[in-house]
């Protein structure tokens, strides 16, 4: 019966683990696909953040430690890994600018989870959830490696992905609501 109410939290685990892989993914020079490697990796996580919840609620599994150990997993895999595959990718010829506006987007997810840990849910979502956010991010990640790899990617890759990390940082710490899917 314990084991039973410990699955959603193994597989909020398992997610910790995707995005530290991730993250070392990049940071090795393994291959040339590992952005795309990276990427679906925290694509994964999303899936696993997504049946972690539904079977913590199906199982009768809810807990306070399944909420803060669900938000560290969160910030790990889509906030911190999603930005050190953009950096590592294509950002940091940026540098301190880079290192400014990735970390705006680590610190609005935090501060978007904390937000969450702390308000009653209603159904709505104050504030893009971090989950979105990296995916997007991810995708951007995965667009940017396949135009360096065809030949059409430009500086201006660079500041695109520069105000799409702005933007999703502040709809992360904004308080319109987004419904549940």
């Amino acid at each position: 019966m314990q084991l039973k109410k410990s699955i959603p939290n193994i597989i909020t685990l398992f997610n910790i683990c995707l995005g530290l892989f991730a993250i070392m993914t990049v940071i090795c020079e393994v291959t040339n696909h590992k952005y795309i490697i990276a990427s679906t990796l925290i694509c994964v996580a999303a899936i696993g953040d997504y049946l972690d919840g539904k079977l913590a609620r199906i199982l009768s599994a809810e807990s306070d430690l399944g909420k803060q150990l669900d938000s560290l997993s969160d910030l790990i895999s889509f906030g911190v890994a999603p930005i050190i595959i953009a950096f590592k990718l294509n950002m940091y010829e940026m540098r301190y600018m880079a290192f400014a506006i990735l970390s705006l987007f680590v610190l609005a997810g935090a501060y978007r989870l904390a937000r969450y840990n702390i308000s009653n849910f209603d159904g709505c979502f104050r504030g893009l959830p971090i989950t979105v956010a990296g995916v997007l991010i991810c995708i951007f990640n995965i667009i940017n490696w396949y135009s360096m790899e065809i030949g059409s990617y430009t500086i201006y890759n660079n500041y695109i992905t520069s105000v799409i990390i702005i933007i999703l940082s502040y709809l992360m710490v904004s308080k319109i609501p987004f419904k549940k899917i």
